[in-house]
């Protein structure tokens, strides 16, 4: 996608930074070019309560463990809560919808405010927390400084504050 400062849409030009991106990118067109018709959701830094393998669960571990947890400052994204994305791809389904649909919770936050966020709601102390810049996390492949998406299809999710609640409440509800 073409650099931005405000959310990218799904009308949005794509510019993919690195490979993988590239990847998304291609499957989007051979789909769309193979079946006009199909339904194309677009999310990013999803998360839920079921799911290990995610930003908010690795910070709660860290948190929890007293471990050093990195995350970025620079980087702005628009966080999912997976039950909301779940929840609105089957309505999309279910009306036969087709297009490029983004689909994430309303508002925007950096990987290191969500790990504070994170931190805050959980109790727990996050000592060993440690914001950066993007390019003291040496990744490898280049990575977009702000990739919050939104819709201009008309609809929105809950917004990122509601999403964290509700996380945290189910996931006080797994550990009874």
């Amino acid at each position: 996608m073409a650099k931005k400062n405000n959310p990218y849409l799904e009308s949005d030009t794509v510019s993919p930074l690195n490979i993988y991106g590239q990847s998304k990118a291609l499957a989007e067109e051979s789909v769309l070019k193979n079946d006009p018709d199909a339904l194309i959701i677009r999310t990013s830094a999803f998360f839920g309560p079921w799911d290990q393998h995610n930003f908010v669960h690795h910070a709660l571990r860290s948190f929890k463990n007293e471990q050093t947890f990195v995350a970025p400052k620079d980087v702005v994204i628009s966080p999912t809560y997976v039950p909301d994305l779940v929840d609105t791809s089957l309505d999309l389904l279910l009306d036969e919808v087709n297009g490029i649909w983004n689909i994430c919770n309303k508002g925007s936050i950096s990987w290191a405010m969500l790990a504070t966020e994170v931190a805050n709601r959980s109790g727990y102390n996050p000592k060993n927390f440690k914001a950066v810049t993007l390019p003291e996390m040496n990744f490898i492949a280049s990575r977009p400084n702000y990739s919050v998406l939104t819709t201009e299809k008309g609809f929105e999710l809950p917004n990122l504050d509601n999403a964290l609640e509700r996380f945290f409440r189910e996931q006080e509800m797994l550990t009874v």
